[in-house]
């Protein structure tokens, strides 16, 4: 078993700020993970995975011009478990410690410094039960630039 599953999360910036919106083809996301993911190349990907195994995620823009970054991935309270971190993989900034944050601290302002997001299978999770995730992406600046999807999952085997 890959000690690792990474996702990648690519984005036509200019088709989506366009038409204010993830879908339509403007969001394509995949995963290299060694057991039979769904739904590859859309933004309805779903990630099989193995309970202690760490989930990267890593935003690409097919526009070089225009920076897209992770602004934040949750996960919704399921099955009795409360919080993002009870509910999915606790995902944090790089360089800190699972669980720790999965945000920006004040301190840091409006600038987004987030190459990947990682984050470990919690062992409770229910094999064959997809948990689906809000995936918040920021593509530079303004009031439209912040767009967010809850279609994509992790599902351990």
């Amino acid at each position: 078993m890959k000690t690792q599953v990474n996702i990648i999360a690519v984005v036509d910036v200019i088709g989506a700020l366009s038409v204010k919106t993830l879908l339509d083809g403007n969001l394509c996301m995949v995963d290299d993970s060694a057991f039979d993911s769904t739904h590859q190349g859309t933004a309805d990907l779903v990630t099989v995975v193995k309970p202690g195994q760490v989930v990267s995620w890593t935003a690409l823009a097919l526009d070089l011009q225009t920076p897209v970054e992770i602004k934040n991935i949750s996960f919704a309270p399921s099955n009795g478990h409360n919080g993002a971190a009870a509910s999915g993989p606790a995902t944090s900034r790089p360089g800190t410690t699972n669980g720790e944050t999965h945000g920006q601290d004040e301190s840091d302002g409006d600038k987004l410094d987030l190459d990947v997001w990682t984050g470990v299978v919690p062992h409770w999770m229910t094999p064959g039960v997809p948990y689906q995730y809000r995936l918040e992406l920021q593509m530079y600046e303004g009031s439209n630039s912040v767009m967010s999807i809850e279609s994509p999952a992790l599902m351990c085997q």
